[in-house]
């Protein structure tokens, strides 16, 4: 059984589709370009694809992972264009490595997000972001399956500063405007309770009042391990692409080795 893991994104108006939506969307997708899926056992099988850490509703995202076992190999480029091909504009299959390396799910630590503040000046922001850095604790209260829950949002946020308007991908937000504009970069660890970009605009909110007139674009830019040295986060997919060129290497010296 071969397995296949995938990075995809959420894009435009795209970035309102629900998770169910696009496991409905790329299911449809596999059929379509005649993947050779593995099922699960039992009365009601299922294509095996194993969803890994998604984007909350109306959030993008350029990093966006799922695995998928197959029945029979295939070339994982030449599947990721047939997937994409068979995919609406904006979830775009834009990555796929052959799986050579267990625990994808295990290196989805953190996340590095883009928040759009249409209409918000730059001191502001600032102002705002230096007082939720120099807080201690920011709670903020979110409402769950269980009714409103009150959490710390302070502790989980690894890195939040301002960027430059032309360091940004601020693109992605489709929210082109003449007014003040405010782009925040936020690196935040996966915990328990999830701190979600929406609860940092909250904290912010408590700790220095700062409330953008629309709705932030929020873009998930990257995740995957969180380095604590560095305050970055890796690419969860480069340990299969390094084992894959450690076996192509390998296969020509062995070939060489055994007709000698």
């Amino acid at each position: 059984m071969q397995r296949i893991r995938l990075r995809y994104t959420k894009r435009g108006r795209l970035r309102f589709t629900s998770h169910r939506d696009f496991q409905r969307a790329f299911e449809r997708a596999l059929r379509r370009a005649e993947v050779p899926m593995a099922y699960s056992a039992g009365f009601t099988p299922h294509p095996k694809v194993s969803y890994a850490n998604a984007a909350p509703t109306g959030t993008g995202s350029e990093a966006e992972y799922l695995e998928i076992a197959l029945t029979a190999p295939r070339d994982p480029e030449r599947l990721r264009a047939l997937l994409d091909e068979s995919m609406p504009t904006g979830l775009d299959i834009v990555e796929a490595v052959e799986a050579r390396t267990s625990g994808l799910a295990d290196r989805l630590t953190a996340s590095v997000w883009e928040l759009r503040l249409d209409g918000v000046p730059q001191e502001d922001a600032r102002r705002a972001v230096d007082a939720f850095n120099a807080a201690e604790t920011v709670e903020v209260q979110r409402l769950m399956k269980n009714g409103v829950r009150t959490f710390d949002a302070r502790s989980a946020v690894a890195g939040l500063e301002i960027r430059d308007l032309a360091e940004t991908q601020s693109f992605q937000a489709d929210r082109p405007t003449d007014q003040p504009c405010a782009i925040l970069r936020l690196v935040v660890r996966h915990v328990t309770p999830a701190v979600r970009p929406d609860d940092v605009l909250s904290g912010l909110r408590a700790v220095a009042d700062l409330a953008p007139p629309v709705p932030a674009a929020v873009t998930r830019l990257a995740q995957g391990l969180f380095d604590e040295e560095t305050g970055t986060v890796t690419d969860p997919l480069a340990p299969d692409r390094e084992a894959a060129e450690a076996r192509s290497t390998a296969e020509p010296t062995a070939a060489a080795t055994a007709s000698a």
